[in-house]
């Protein structure tokens, strides 16, 4: 599992630096301001699933199951977001927890955060 680098867009922009997701998941910052960006230019497509550790949700008596987003195949551009920390912060590690099932294989990520106003 590998921690993801979060990038911060400005308004000058930002140039895309996707990396290629790891195997056995990824993890990445909380935060209302912080999206994910997944790209597959595989022939199969595959499904991310962020992680919503229980007890997460601010209800009473409300369950949450993961979320989870299909990456088409070949030319899939996907954002997932925002990763708020009250939905997706697990308890030991404070990051967001990410799996991916079905290949992987040329599938890439970037944590972005959005600058304030």
């Amino acid at each position: 599992m590998a921690t993801l680098t979060t990038r911060q867009i400005t308004r000058a922009g930002l140039s895309s630096s996707l990396t290629p997701v790891a195997g056995g998941g990824d993890a990445c910052e909380v935060g209302d301001d912080i999206v994910l960006h997944f790209k597959n230019t595989n022939a199969a497509t595959y499904t991310v699933s962020l992680a919503i550790p229980a007890g997460a949700s601010p209800y009473p008596n409300a369950a949450y199951a993961p979320t989870t987003k299909v990456i088409p195949a070949t030319t899939g551009d996907e954002f997932i977001g925002p990763i708020s920390a009250g939905l997706y912060k697990d308890p030991t590690t404070g990051l967001c927890q990410i799996t991916y099932t079905g290949t992987t294989t040329n599938g890439t990520v970037e944590c972005l955060k959005l600058q304030a106003p």
